[in-house]
């Protein structure tokens, strides 16, 4: 898994410019197959973004959310777009995220009617928890145009294989009947969903900006410029959402490697000597340096740490593990930190551990580096 990038999908091209228009850094990926994604870094954040566009439809979006899983790994997938709004109260522009996603259109055709069969797939946990707090906070919403901030709404999408935009026809009365705690309807979160699932049920979260209510007033709505807004909404609120994703799963690999900077290990070996053979160390693996004997608790040079570190990262660059952008913001974290070190004041102690922590986002899919930050951000945390 690439614990540092997100991949974030779209139906639509304005969909697509809303979120790339946060990303940094951009280069196109291609995939074999002919599909086209670019990767990007969400401002100084460890977090970098895989973006696609799947077009419209749950079939073309669970094929390429498909792809985009294989080809990136990622540690979380977003789908991100507009949605028609079922409830009087979620305003036009409010966000939406899925609590769960219904596949509407599963059913049985019996004499007496049609009988539905639901397929559902829910958040997961975690996502979910982190969904609700970066809601309560505001800073999401800073930058967005003037005016009352969207409400972030969570419940249930409807999602089939048309557009509705009726409040009284067959297929709006069934969705009441069926599935009537859904707040808003789309066409796609049900593929993406469906792929995520199929992929160690990976997570998958669904953000929607609300730009029509669904009852055949769509044509006005979208006049109005309602899909742009709704749009920008969403993805102000799902950006933020992946930034948060990628710094928790982050400081949950540190919380196993903060215990004197290495993780535990999982593999028992069994030493068996006979005659004059002494058996010294023997390890499955391990992660920077060994030290055996007296040397075990010497104090770590923090300005000998980061120098050692700086020619890690390099080495990992040259060898093709950190890309040309990770690597260019890892330097640049290391200047901060070194220049931090030669300045010595309480500031520069925090905003030291602030270079450090961000380091450790970029490099986070380095074992090697990882464990020798872990060890460097607890000497650090002595320090202030």
């Amino acid at each position: 898994m690439n614990s540092s990038l997100v991949v974030i999908l779209t139906a639509l091209n304005l969909e697509y410019e809303a979120v790339r228009e946060k990303l940094t850094d951009l280069r196109v990926h291609r995939h074999p197959a002919g599909t086209r994604f670019e990767v990007g870094r969400l401002g100084r954040s460890g977090c970098r973004v895989a973006l696609g566009l799947v077009g419209k439809g749950n079939h073309p979006a669970a094929v390429l959310a498909e792809r985009a899983i294989a080809e990136f790994t990622p540690a979380a997938v977003l789908f991100v777009g507009v949605a028609g709004g079922l409830w009087p109260n979620i305003r036009l522009g409010d966000v939406v995220v899925a609590t769960k996603i219904y596949a509407y259109h599963g059913g049985t055709s019996e004499d007496d009617g049609l009988k539905a069969r639901p397929k559902a797939w829910e958040i997961p946990h975690g996502p979910s928890q982190i969904a609700h707090h970066l809601a309560r906070r505001a800073d999401w919403a800073v930058g967005l145009s003037a005016g009352t901030p969207p409400a972030v709404h969570f419940g249930p999408i409807a999602a089939g294989e048309i557009v509705q935009d009726s409040a009284v026809s067959e297929q709006a009365r069934w969705v009441r009947e069926h599935y009537n705690d859904a707040v808003a309807i789309e066409m796609e979160a049900a593929g993406v969903a469906q792929a995520g699932h199929l992929n160690h049920a990976l997570p998958v979260v669904v953000v929607r900006g609300i730009s029509d209510r669904a009852d055949g007033s769509k044509t006005i709505t979208d006049g109005e410029n309602w899909q742009a807004r709704g749009v920008a909404h969403a993805a102000a609120f799902a950006t933020a959402l992946a930034q948060e994703l990628i710094a928790e799963g982050a400081a949950d690999r540190l919380s196993t490697t903060d215990n004197g900077g290495s993780e535990p290990m999982s593999m028992t070996n069994r030493n068996i000597a006979k005659g004059n053979a002494r058996v010294g160390v023997q390890a499955g693996q391990i992660y920077g340096n060994v030290t055996v004997g007296s040397d075990r608790d010497r104090p770590v040079d923090l300005t000998a740490g980061i120098a050692e570190l700086r020619d890690r990262v390099r080495k990992a660059h040259r060898d093709g593990q950190l890309d040309e952008e990770t690597y260019a913001a890892a330097e640049s974290e290391l200047d901060v930190a070194s220049d931090c070190l030669k300045e010595d004041t309480v500031r520069s102690r925090g905003t030291l551990m602030v270079a450090l922590k961000r380091l450790r986002g970029l490099v986070a899919d380095v074992a090697e580096l990882a464990a020798k930050l872990a060890a460097l951000i607890a000497v650090a945390k002595g320090l202030s």
